[in-house]
């Protein structure tokens, strides 16, 4: 017959750390965030209504494929930005 301490997590025998910080905000909760949302709006937006002056040139100067090239570039950007905001700062957990 086992005895139990009471105790529902695991225990090996060495003392865990407490963690009292997250790594960084959600993602959600930075500004970051919602520019990178915006400016793809606004990229979306500009393919789609912007025509320029497509009948000189036979052709749309701001096409999907431009368009698509801009948001890779945005991505790009803002994973890059959260990975350096990832690389050393500190949230606390609140109770």
């Amino acid at each position: 017959m086992s005895t139990t301490t009471g105790r529902t997590d695991l225990d090996l025998g060495v003392d865990q750390p407490r963690r009292l910080s997250t790594e960084t905000k959600n993602a959600t909760k930075t500004t970051e965030f919602f520019v990178f949302v915006a400016m793809v709006v606004a990229v979306i937006l500009t393919a789609n209504f912007y025509d320029g002056d497509a009948g000189s040139t036979g052709g749309d100067p701001f096409g999907a494929t431009t368009a698509m090239r801009y948001v890779v570039y945005l991505t790009i950007a803002y994973l890059v930005a959260r990975g350096l905001a990832k690389s050393g700062s500190h949230e606390n957990y609140s109770a």
